[in-house]
């Protein structure tokens, strides 16, 4: 770290926390930089190189000082006619998946328009390289794979995983986002292809967060798949073997875990994804204490989540503990967000945590969380299970419960049928209807299915997009409750304060940041999240109130605290745009 440990040179307009070794950090926006740490013969290798390649928009001279006359053809191409070339051509593709892979190979040859596009075009570009087209990217993972992106940790390298990090040509990583490949979305065990998870979180948080991309390292850890159809698969590129579980998988992720720190040092964000519920739990429980980790799953959804109910309170009226919540799914996602919401709850209110859980019901497979079912349900259903007669069925549910708010986090497409629907608008006048689960075929239901059975007076919002929807001659423009709207701000704020551990209240930090940036303008089209074209100053506003929080608490360790946090955020910011050349 350069002053004595400070984030950024406060000269750099382009610092992002981390140095790098072409002196990037050291030199304004309009000072040139040296792209080589060698002399070399040929600027053959500076075009092949993504993250200091500029394509056809190297000037005169540039392609003079390093050697690449007669490597390209004699036009000049803009940053800005590059980008709009690529958007011209990724438009023409008709199957997302074809964009997926466009612009993943964007990345790999063209790491700075890659950025540059993804931040400019943030609303069409988002579904495209996230939720929901990854999903069917890592199903195909194998057949599309093309160049490995991260590092694949196996137990094949039991016992020396932190020489695999070593082979990981970063030093000063930040954040490093893993997953296991278990519980991929809605869509199951994928295995060893779930690497397409980290890869397009570790863009977002560069993209909409500002970090550094060589400050992010995804990883899958490879310890087989579950799945017949992959473990029958020619071209499957994981461990052709059943899921290693018990003290096998422990040992593996315990080694792995003291490997991170002791390679990257106390403050590396650990954000876990996509582990299953039992391992998910585990690992954040186990871990929380003694490294910075996140599981975005749990933690990340519930923010984000928290964020809209508190933004909704405002078309709903009055406080959270006014209202009654009803959750269709109770895995990691479900209880995660049901314990944000009794902690805000007990922020506002002061009762006891246990009060306020009672607001909340779940469902699960089996029905309604009841007290009778206590003794069969794992660990953390048992806070959920209330006094009550069993209920099996989830409108039979909704008729006793008579929730404000209805929650899918189920992971199984269609539970909201009309009759749920209909059953929650004759309890309300305006029903609050969340159908979170990831891909768009996994929603409980759709925003037109949620707004006609409504007659027009459901609030919406869901996990992956919807296009607006008419209803009765108004326009209705649902909310889309995206991770991406919290981890990369929260994640900026860890880093920037040199946070060493992540506790609740930063978690409620950002989802209060979160909800007071939607204003009355996206009130009154029906949302209760602000637009992504704005993320940018989103997640620099959530990150300054994330790093308050940290140095509030004590968790912060670089000192002195700035001034004004939202300022110092922007200045951490990653630049997509193109450097000129000495």
């Amino acid at each position: 770290m350069m002053n004595g440990g400070n984030l950024v040179d406060n000269d750099s307009a382009v610092a992002g926390g981390v140095e790098d070794m072409y002196g990037e950090d050291i030199a304004t926006m309009g000072q040139p930089v040296t792209p080589w740490t060698v002399s070399v013969a040929s600027g053959y290798t500076l075009m092949r190189d993504p993250r200091h390649n500029k394509g056809l928009a190297f000037t005169e001279r540039e392609r003079d000082a390093h050697y690449l006359r007669g490597l390209l053809p004699p036009i000049v191409l803009s940053q800005e006619l590059q980008e709009k070339r690529i958007m011209h051509m990724l438009r023409q593709y008709k199957v997302p998946l074809q964009r997926y892979m466009a612009m993943m190979d964007l990345q790999e040859r063209n790491e700075r328009l890659f950025y540059k596009l993804l931040i400019d075009n943030v609303e069409e570009l988002l579904p495209v390289v996230y939720t929901p087209t990854v999903g069917e990217a890592c199903q195909k993972y194998g057949s599309i794979f093309r160049r490995p992106q991260g590092l694949y940790i196996s137990l094949k390298e039991k016992g020396k995983i932190l020489e695999v990090l070593k082979n990981w040509p970063e030093r000063s990583v930040q954040v490093i986002v893993v997953t296991d490949g278990e519980r991929i979305l809605g869509l199951g065990d994928l295995g060893c292809q779930g690497m397409g998870i980290p890869v397009g979180k570790l863009s977002l948080y560069t993209a909409l967060g500002g970090v550094r991309p060589s400050a992010c390292l995804p990883i899958t850890i490879d310890v087989g798949t579950n799945n017949e159809k992959l473990l029958n698969d020619e071209f499957y590129i994981g461990l052709r073997q059943r899921r290693a579980t018990g003290q096998e998988y422990a040992e593996l992720l315990h080694e792995f875990m003291s490997a991170v720190k002791q390679n990257y040092g106390e403050k590396v964000l650990i954000q876990f994804e996509d582990f299953a519920n039992h391992n998910a739990f585990e690992l954040l429980a186990r871990y929380s204490s003694s490294h910075l980790v996140f599981n975005d799953d749990i933690q990340g959804t519930a923010s984000v989540v928290l964020a809209g109910l508190l933004a909704a309170l405002k078309l709903l009226g009055g406080t959270l503990a006014d209202h009654g919540f009803l959750f269709l799914g109770a895995g990691e996602a479900g209880t995660g967000i049901a314990e944000l919401i009794a902690l805000e709850m007990s922020k506002q209110t002061g009762n006891p945590i246990e009060e306020n859980r009672k607001k909340i019901w779940l469902v699960d497979s089996k029905g309604l969380i009841v007290d009778s079912r206590k003794h069969s349900l794992q660990h953390f259903k048992k806070p959920w299970a209330h006094e009550h007669e069993p209920v099996s069925k989830l409108v039979d549910a909704v008729k006793a419960i008579k929730p404000t708010v209805l929650i899918g986090t189920s992971g199984v497409g269609k539970q909201f049928t009309r009759e749920v629907v209909e059953a929650m608008a004759s309890i309300n006048e305006k029903p609050l209807i969340m159908a979170l689960s990831n891909p768009t075929s996994q929603a409980e239901c759709t925003a037109e299915e949620a707004y006609t059975w409504s007659e027009g007076r459901a609030i919406f919002a869901s996990g992956s997009p919807f296009d607006p929807f008419e209803y009765d001659g108004k326009v209705f423009v649902p909310g889309q409750a995206n991770n991406a709207y919290i981890f990369p701000g929260f994640g900026l704020g860890v880093i920037m304060s040199g946070a060493i551990r992540v506790h609740d209240d930063m978690l409620l930090t950002a989802s209060e940041a979160l909800a007071a940036q939607v204003t009355e303008e996206h009130f009154k089209k029906g949302l209760i999240y602000p637009p992504f074209s704005d993320i940018r100053k989103i997640s620099a506003n959530i990150a300054a109130k994330v790093a308050a929080k940290a140095y509030e608490l004590g968790l912060a360790s670089h000192l002195p605290q700035p001034e004004d946090l939202v300022k110092y955020a922007e200045s951490c910011m990653y630049s997509p745009v193109y450097r000129s050349y000495r």
